[in-house]
């Protein structure tokens, strides 16, 4: 027995279009093709995990509607089945993405199980429940009692390190653990899909990609569109993780019918980034952005939102620009700036894809990750005293 055998983890997630769920599925991927065992336990399949993967395993949460009570309840069923998965597959730890409601169902699993069965409990924060959720009275003191009791706390950014510690008050020590990013090989060819998408060979191709909630600012970007539309034949992408019915009243009044394309849920991103020119966010705030770092490693820059952890992720004036939040007139200046002088944009992309695959690859997440667990796991008894090697 070594202090670097493979570990049994149990991985929860929200499991629809959104980084937090992108991530979790990546990270699992990625400690199974590293020999550990990984149990993913949730009420639906993470929409990118695949089949059939070795040591890649799923186990669905069935949640039944009760006439008692009037909303339907997941967390308890939840918690019920991590316990029995924990027991079942002898999981050293469960890790559990978004504090709400997953860590506080680890949390109540882990009290279910003799204190020899116990998984240890490492959560991490994304954002919506830490800078929305942690200031409100009915969440917040649940959010900071299940980080209190978890045995690691990891955050995707420094700035949402220091979020957790004022808006919730936690005052224990938390992991900054960036997100990372690995492409798929493409599935088609650049020429198949812009085609498809219906682009001339001149046309400049702005992408955004987002769950499309309110602070995603999503009409400052159509605003800005509507501005730069005429410079060249613009139009932009929008890969939506959500219905994009609600801007459609807007589509029409600023007259971008033929400058705007919409792929709703899709799965293979990397065949339209591929295509991408530069990517365009306005979010009021962000955790991190991982739809920066996924254009980021096809060598496209991005102009965005100076907000949260992108200028962790986005070196201003190398890899990208960065604007004031709400301010349509620099996000259509920036804009401009790239549409108009084509060898800015290969630049700045390529040092984008530099900084990409330097700071935020698997090959250098996903060891902080391992080092966290393994960190937990050597906690207040021998590790993997009880369980012997890997069944």
């Amino acid at each position: 027995m070594t202090a670097r055998a493979p570990l049994r983890i149990g991985i929860t997630c929200y499991p629809s279009v959104g980084g937090s769920g992108i991530l979790a599925s990546a990270l699992g991927e990625e400690l199974a093709q590293r020999g550990h065992e990984v149990h993913f336990i949730g009420y639906e399949r993470p929409f990118r995990l695949p089949i059939g993967a070795p040591r890649l395993h799923f186990h669905p949460v069935v949640i039944n509607d009760y006439e008692l009570f009037k909303y339907p309840d997941y967390t308890l069923p939840l918690s019920v089945k991590m316990a029995e998965v924990s027991q079942a597959h002898r999981l050293d730890l469960l890790h559990v993405h978004y504090a709400v409601p997953h860590a506080t169902a680890a949390i109540l699993a882990r009290s279910m199980l003799p204190p020899e069965s116990r998984p240890r409990v490492v959560t991490t924060l994304h954002g919506t429940d830490t800078t929305l959720l942690g200031r409100d009275p009915g969440y917040g003191p649940a959010i900071r009692h299940a980080l209190d009791c978890s045995d690691a706390v990891t955050a995707v950014s420094a700035f949402l390190k220091g979020e957790g510690e004022r808006l919730i008050g936690f005052k224990g020590q938390v992991d900054v653990v960036h997100n990372f990013f690995a492409p798929r090989p493409t599935q088609r060819s650049l020429e198949e899909v812009r085609r498809e998408l219906g682009l001339n060979p001149d046309d400049f191709l702005l992408f955004h990609s987002s769950n499309l909630r309110p602070l995603k600012r999503v009409d400052l970007i159509l605003e800005a569109l509507s501005l730069v539309k005429t410079a060249i034949q613009v139009k932009l992408l929008v890969m939506a993780g959500g219905s994009f019915a609600p801007f459609a009243e807007q589509v029409r009044r600023l007259g971008l019918e033929n400058h705007l394309i919409v792929r709703e849920n899709v799965n293979a991103i990397e065949d339209y980034l591929q295509a991408a020119d530069l990517g365009v966010f306005a979010s009021e705030t962000e955790s991190f952005c991982l739809s920066i770092l996924e254009a980021m490693c096809f060598g496209c820059p991005s102009v965005a939102t100076r907000v949260g952890g992108i200028p962790e992720l986005v070196k201003d004036g190398t890899t990208g620009i960065l604007c004031p939040p709400g301010d349509a007139h620099a996000l259509t200046a920036s804009l401009l700036r790239f549409i108009e002088d084509r060898s800015l944009r290969l630049e700045m992309g390529a040092a984008a894809r530099v900084r990409a695959k330097e700071f935020f690859s698997p090959e250098v997440i996903v060891p902080q990750y391992e080092a966290v667990y393994y960190r937990v796991c050597s906690l207040g008894q021998p590790f993997r005293s009880r369980m012997g090697g890997p069944g």
